[in-house]
């Protein structure tokens, strides 16, 4: 069966067309700048990369010319080839636990959330009913980054403020990138040929989190009400004392909103060095002794040490450290500084076999008392093993 697996944003959709009799890659591609001047699309296909600048008005613009591109390049000869789309949520509140498939009552649902990610969930939903307009016949799951974390316990994902704020509201954690980390604890269930063990799951890109796993089922994660919480990303902060917020706001002049931006998208890895988002922007500088960006660097370490260290008791030890996402797969420095912090929970590095980007690996030495792996995430794979299991 050929399963398609959609990432819309509010201007862009990201698709991979799967094979799911062997889990192959058969094409992939972005279509960009949706609404916006010098819209274009790229697709890889057979080894091959094509790109085009096309006018693309709406979501449903770039799924008209996905189809059509899929069977006029001879990717797939029919649509009829195409037996279900997933589409990944970001925010699936406490109403979702698990991937379902979409009808008219979950679409509903996800009206009512909408909300809780502004950025995001309308976003995904527009690329859903392009493709519900498109394909009607086809099966379509939804696939959502908060779902693993509903395992929490009440203790963890809720926030020592007004009870009522969690009535009424629903403010409590919920938690991101959870279809990553699940991915990551599949992996090791395989690799170790045992659900039963304690996993930290270290999702590392432009954005971060980091996840305590216990027996495949989520304890604790970094991220909270929002992906602004945790350790500090590529533009943004992470945790912040929430009481600096006024004194800004008066200073600078700002609206509360003004501030929330500057928090996700001025600050982190960003507004600390003030060279770049790009962590290998950072590490460049870094390694030429730029001053910030030791800084940063440095800093951006300490975080992911400090939710490690506070899981591995939170957990009461850890079998496997999982580093995962751009970051995590492709920095040999920052794996190697943060296992140097780690020293004191006898975690040690080989440092030949650290030496590896985006590779499944085991890096860790031989008398290291934690198995530390580099893990390549396939989030797009995951939802479409999903929506083929729903289709099932």
């Amino acid at each position: 069966m050929k399963i398609i697996s959609i990432n819309a944003g509010s201007s862009s959709l990201k698709f991979s067309l799967f094979n799911m009799d062997n889990e192959s890659v058969i094409a992939s591609g972005v279509f960009e700048r949706i609404g916006i001047d010098g819209s274009c699309y790229t697709i890889k296909f057979n080894g091959e990369k094509y790109k085009e600048e096309v006018p693309l008005k709406t979501h449903a613009d770039a799924v008209n010319i996905l189809l059509d591109k899929l069977t006029s390049m001879h990717i797939i000869e029919s649509l009829d080839e195409i037996g279900g789309v997933g589409h990944r949520i970001v925010q699936g509140k406490d109403l979702f636990d698990k991937s379902v498939l979409v009808d008219d009552e979950v679409m509903e649902k996800l009206e009512s959330i909408k909300h809780f990610a502004p950025l995001h969930n309308p976003a995904n939903m527009l690329g859903i009913e392009a493709f519900r307009k498109a394909l009607p016949n086809v099966p379509m799951s939804v696939v959502f980054d908060t779902a693993f974390h509903q395992t929490m316990d009440e203790e963890t994902y809720l926030y020592a403020v007004p009870y009522e704020w969690y009535e009424k509201y629903g403010i409590r954690k919920y938690g991101a990138h959870g279809t990553s980390h699940r991915y990551i604890t599949e992996t090791v269930k395989d690799l170790l040929k045992t659900d039963k063990f304690k996993l930290i799951s270290c999702h590392i890109g432009n954005g971060g989190s980091i996840t305590a796993i216990k027996d495949g089922k989520c304890v604790d994660t970094s991220m909270g009400f929002t992906p602004l919480a945790g350790i500090m990303m590529g533009t943004r902060s992470g945790d912040v004392d929430p009481s600096i917020i006024p004194p800004v706001m008066e200073a600078e002049n700002k609206t509360i909103d003004d501030i929330i931006n500057d928090l996700n998208k001025n600050s982190g890895v960003l507004g600390l060095s003030g060279i770049s988002s790009d962590m290998r922007d950072i590490e460049d500088a870094y390694n030429e002794g730029n001053p910030r960006a030791v800084l940063t660097f440095n800093k951006y370490v300490q975080r992911i040490v400090d939710y490690i260290a506070q899981y591995y008791v939170r957990l009461g030890g850890a079998d496997v450290i999982a580093f995962t996402a751009g970051v995590g797969e492709n920095s040999p420095i920052l794996r190697k500084l943060v296992c140097e912090k780690l020293a004191c929970l006898e975690v040690k590095l080989d440092e030949e076999k650290n030496n590896v980007r985006g590779k499944l690996t085991k890096i860790s030495a031989d008398d290291s008392k934690v198995a530390v792996y580099v893990i390549p995430t396939d989030e797009e794979l995951m939802i479409a093993r999903d929506t083929l299991e729903l289709i099932k």
